[in-house]
């Protein structure tokens, strides 16, 4: 069975982070006991675009879908006034070509095949990681949660950069993405924090923090850290995926080499330019911590639209393959070490 990574990408991933795990169809690697006073609670393995975690403090199976970039570019005559504001992402979708079966389809089409796969699978929850919209137009939303309604699915979503974007409107990212969370995505948060989430599922907290600003904010940390210290098996959902030794500016997220030197897309995507003074100490201190946290099973992002695997400090990060053509990743937690 071909893996979901060449052998020549994922044995660079893994010296870059100081772990060298085997490659084959199935990669399967225990989670370190204990390493730099972080102590596991599992092990993990991933075939193709399948993810197992087996964790000894689960009790009862739990089926996941996690979807990322699904780039959804609906509009209406209500967009009309945005136009200027949108063009560039709806263009950059309109003709997004995957087969399966022999027929083209488009975001629309793979999300509802991804909806149905997880109502097939008897899914606990979907998993969704940013960028769902390719700008929050009215349409574009309200077709996404009749959807997710219709479907019955329980479903935690955390907005992407892309969630909340209109290009070229004034304001910074965290003023813009406040504006829009409230405007257009709010129902997608169920009542929850756009900014924090957690969502107990059979014994497992799906923590959920919105990173889509490539920054964390003090109050986002400290929810965190509240999450670890309830000490039960925990999951990590963010858009931008966390910094990992090797790894290029789209893991922006903890990055060392993020700031203005290093924005080369600020123009292109009419936005403020990343500060000079690069990340802030509350950024990096989550990454720190996001690393060394105990009973922390792994992280999942989306963003590069490059399924991939990272494993630092034991703690494996996930990034999906875009939903725009079709990529998802399932995922099952087991009770067990996989033996």
């Amino acid at each position: 069975m071909k893996p979901s990574v060449s052998r020549r990408a994922f044995v660079a991933g893994c010296a870059a982070v100081g772990a060298a795990l085997p490659v084959s169809g199935c990669l399967h690697a225990a989670a370190q006991k204990e390493r730099n006073g972080r102590v596991a609670c599992g092990t993990f393995a991933l075939d193709e675009s399948r993810v197992r975690f087996f964790c000894p403090l689960v009790r009862e199976p739990l089926r996941v879908l996690v979807l990322g970039d699904t780039h959804l570019h609906l509009d209406d005559a209500r967009g009309e006034p945005f136009k200027g504001y949108s063009g560039r992402m709806a263009k950059a979708y309109d003709r997004t070509r995957h087969y399966k079966n022999g027929a083209e389809t488009n975001p629309q089409a793979c999300f509802e095949a991804s909806l149905t796969l997880a109502k097939e699978r008897q899914s606990d929850l979907v998993v969704l990681v940013g960028d769902l919209f390719s700008f929050p137009s009215e349409a574009a939303v309200e077709w996404a949660l009749g959807k997710l309604k219709g479907s019955g699915l329980p479903y935690l979503y955390v907005s992407g950069n892309h969630d909340w974007h209109y290009e070229g409107m004034e304001g910074t990212g965290a003023a813009l993405r406040a504006e829009w969370a409230e405007k257009r995505l709010g129902p997608l948060y169920q009542g929850r924090s756009a900014l924090m989430q957690a969502v107990d599922v059979k014994g497992v907290c799906f923590v959920a923090i919105d990173n889509s600003t490539y920054e964390i904010l003090p109050e986002q940390l400290a929810f965190f850290r509240r999450q670890v210290k309830r000490e039960r098996p925990l999951v990590l959902c963010m858009h931008v995926p966390l910094y990992a030794p090797g790894r290029d500016l789209g893991f922006g997220c903890g990055h060392p080499q993020w700031g203005a030197s290093s924005d080369r897309n600020w123009k292109i995507e009419r936005r403020p330019q990343w500060p000079a003074s690069g990340h802030t100490e509350v950024t990096m201190a989550f990454h720190r911590e996001v690393f060394s946290a105990s009973h922390l099973l792994g992280v999942f992002a989306g963003h590069t639209h490059q399924q991939s695997l990272d494993v630092v400090n034991g703690v494996p990060q996930f990034v999906t393959p875009a939903n725009a053509t079709g990529g998802s990743l399932v995922v099952d937690v087991f009770e067990s070490d996989g033996r």
